[in-house]
């Protein structure tokens, strides 16, 4: 006889994060059921009976974003605590979604309402959130953060063909520092694989037309663009 195992539901949260307006933003629902009804909090909900965590996890962001594809999805990690969620023992998978500027969102339908939340205001905590979620929001920032020093992940905050401080702005917004413009030109167009020129340019400005690159083979940088050093 097999032993039954104990009893625990699985959900999938999702921390969604675009660049709207040159600061980051992320993704928030208002929850319209119990528990902490009328509470902010991340978009996900459980994993259904047919589906694995990569398949719950698209079917959310779709749902919730209206992208089924053409954004940067990755497994953040797993958060299991006693009593995180009230309604018994539920282990959340959250995924960290990254993409250019995405549209208005619409809420789901166990959702009051849906909205992107500057991520300033909600590191803060000017925005109560629901569960663990404000760790799990914490822990998506400090992800996007370090992969954008070691990882040519800032790429998927851009549109296909983008220009030097199109990308110098993705790194200001997420770091939450200024960089310095030339300094960032030099790493950026001296590091290999990193962008490639697409041989177009565009006007910025007052000054001379500014090239276009599109991202390069290479997923490491080497060496690291680190947030000391930019």
């Amino acid at each position: 006889m097999v032993p039954r195992l104990p009893a625990a539901s699985v959900t999938v949260d999702l921390v969604v994060l675009t660049i709207r307006d040159r600061a980051l933003h992320v993704l928030l629902v208002e929850r319209g059921i119990e528990p902490f009804a009328g509470a902010w909090a991340l978009p996900g909900g459980f994993v259904l009976a047919d589906e694995d965590l990569d398949a719950a996890a698209h079917r959310e962001l779709a749902e919730e974003t209206g992208v089924a594809s053409g954004i940067h999805l990755e497994q953040l990690r797993t958060y299991g605590a006693p009593g995180r969620d009230p309604r018994g023992h539920v282990v959340t998978v959250a995924w960290l979604a990254l993409a250019p500027d995405l549209d208005e969102p619409a809420a789901g339908s166990d959702a009051a309402g849906a909205r992107w939340w500057p991520m300033d205001a909600v590191a803060r905590g000017d925005v109560a959130l629901a569960f663990d979620h404000a760790a799990i929001v914490a822990d998506g920032l400090e992800r996007a953060r370090a992969k954008l020093e070691y990882s040519s992940l800032a790429a998927a905050f851009c549109p296909p063909e983008f220009t030097v401080a199109q990308l110098r702005a993705v790194y200001e917004a997420v770091w939450g520092v200024a960089i310095d413009p030339r300094n960032f030109h030099r790493k950026v167009t001296g590091t290999p694989g990193f962008v490639e020129p697409t041989g177009g340019t565009i006007a910025e400005g007052a000054g001379r037309p500014a090239r276009l690159f599109r991202r390069g083979p290479t997923d490491a940088l080497h060496p690291p663009l680190t947030r000391a050093q930019s």
